[in-house]
């Protein structure tokens, strides 16, 4: 009589184990997707997402994403450059700095840039987004790690933005590190669909 109701539960324990790992197999799959989409659009602006510098220069990791951004400005795709990032533990100077510097001295003036901050991704676009909106930017291209487009443009859209994906066509990250980069970005977006991406941020950087 008890192996009865044990084995109901095992089977529904069994069958909602199965949902849950359809469910981010498939949140995998969007996440990756997401990654390899260059829109042809134009926008209001381009968003850099910071990634480390390395002692007031950028980090390889983050030239791929200034250069993308800047080629993106040059082909005249966007008029307002946007660069995010703050300070690391040890750093001496902001993500967000050391891009807003480069980008001037690659020809963008200063007037065109939009310096932000933030150590992850809700806090950059919360750093820009008050600035942003004076200058009535509402459509950005998004430009960061193609593992990292998918959860950078949620949040973009949940600060009210509409974001195209414009992700770097090649990465420093490579190899098994890749492969986790894609991994913890599955977690935190099926996470985040259920509590929000506020939530989300709120949790992990309590």
């Amino acid at each position: 009589m008890i192996l009865g109701p044990l084995k109901l539960l095992a089977k529904i324990v069994g069958a909602l184990i199965g949902v849950i790992v359809l469910y981010f197999a498939i949140t995998f799959v969007q996440v990756w997707l997401r990654g390899q989409e260059h829109s042809t659009k134009s926008a209001d602006a381009i968003l850099v997402f910071g990634t480390t510098e390395d002692n007031g220069r950028p980090s390889s990791e983050l030239a791929d994403r200034l250069s993308h951004a800047l080629a993106l400005y040059q082909a005249g795709r966007a008029p307002f450059m946007v660069v995010t990032g703050g300070r690391r533990p040890g750093d001496v100077y902001t993500e967000a700095g050391v891009s807003a510097a480069w980008m001037q001295s690659h020809g963008v003036p200063k007037s065109r840039i939009i310096v932000g901050g933030g150590t992850n991704t809700w806090q950059n676009v919360s750093s820009v987004t008050p600035a942003m909106r004076a200058q009535g930017i509402a459509t950005v291209l998004t430009v960061t790690d193609p593992f990292h487009e998918y959860r950078a443009m949620a949040i973009t859209a949940d600060h009210g933005f509409t974001p195209y994906p414009s992700p770097v066509s090649t990465s420093a990250v490579r190899g098994a590190g890749l492969l986790g980069h894609y991994f913890k970005e599955t977690i935190e977006v099926g996470v985040a669909r259920f509590i929000g991406y506020s939530s989300l941020n709120n949790w992990l950087h309590a």
